[in-house]
Order: C-alpha cells, then structure tokens, then sequence
C-alpha cells in the first residue's frame, strides 16, 4: 500500500514529463506523500506550478532558494523517503547516475538515497539501443536501482520503436506492489 509512503519523484528533461503529472497525481491518489525534485531542464517542458499543484508541496530544482536562502537539503530528501522514482529518466540522467555525477539536486538526492531507487527511461530508440546507454542501465541494475522498462510505440521523433516511458498508472501499480 502506498498510503502513508513518502515518494520523490525525479523529473528530467523531457517530452516525457507530462506523463510525470500524471504519476505525481496516481501517487497522491493511492495517499502517498510525493515530493517532486526537478533537474532545470525539465521545467522546460512541464511548469513546477502544475507539479507543486498536483504533489500539493512544493517543486525543489536548485540547492537552495535564491530569494530567501533556504536550503534544499539532498540528504534530508534521501532520508525521509521510503522510494524515489525517476520518471522520466533520460539518457543523459542515466549515465550521470552510473558514474556519479552530482551536478543538480535530482542527482545528489539519488546518490543521497537510502529506500529503493526506480527509473523510467524515456528516449529515442536508437538513444535507448546505444551501447552507452546499455551499459549505463546494466551498471544501474548492479548496483540495485530498479528499471521500468520503456514500451514500444510512436516516439516524440516521429518514430516508432522502444523508448516510451512506462505509462503513469503502471509504474504507481509496480511502487504499490514494490514498497
């Protein structure tokens, strides 16, 4: 049951992010408590105002609040969740994850992060084919994060193939079933 559960859910840049509305919504809905970590690329393609409505906190994208200095701590975030949920995960974000990276708050929040760690590809299917992108996968998996495979079907490219994101009500039903 996801009642009660304290959820991050990571968004990344991508076309993909509406459906992380969505997620947002699903979890909220199932009485989990979601906190939304955005990377600064990611508010281009869905606001923090639709987020902070949804998850009814408010977004954290940088490290601290430019306005009033308060600071976003990444370790407090790792501690307090009972998972964190990438979605979508892009092929840049994934690779920083394998290699440690910490270059924004979604990043130093997951290698910050005690209770288990899921991503949700979403990519082109060539990104998504890459050998690079394989291997980044294949060390996240070794080292215990989860991965929702992404679906076949028409891309943001125009294309068809693997790389879709997980859809929204799929990856709540897998969290419920996972924390």
């Amino acid at each position: 049951m996801l009642k009660a559960k304290h959820i991050i859910v990571g968004v990344t840049g991508s076309i993909a992010a509406y459906k992380a509305a969505l997620l947002v919504r699903g979890l909220v809905k199932a009485g989990a408590e979601v906190r939304v970590v955005m990377t600064p690329l990611a508010k281009q393609f869905i606001t923090p105002l639709t987020m902070a409505t949804l998850s009814k906190n408010s977004i954290l994208v940088e490290f601290f609040n430019p306005e009033n200095g308060e600071w976003n701590s990444h370790v407090s975030l790792g501690e307090w969740a009972d998972a964190f949920v990438i979605a979508p995960a892009t092929a840049n974000t994934l690779a920083k994850m394998a290699t440690g990276v910490a270059d924004n708050l979604l990043l130093t929040t997951y290698l910050s992060a005690r209770c288990p760690v899921f991503v949700a590809p979403a990519m082109d299917m060539d990104m998504l084919a890459h050998p690079a992108t394989q291997a980044n996968l294949a060390t996240l998996l070794s080292r215990g994060v989860h991965i929702i495979e992404p679906t076949e079907g028409e891309l943001a490219s125009g294309l068809s193939g693997n790389g879709r994101m997980a859809e929204p009500d799929e990856i709540v039903a897998l969290l419920d079933a996972k924390i």
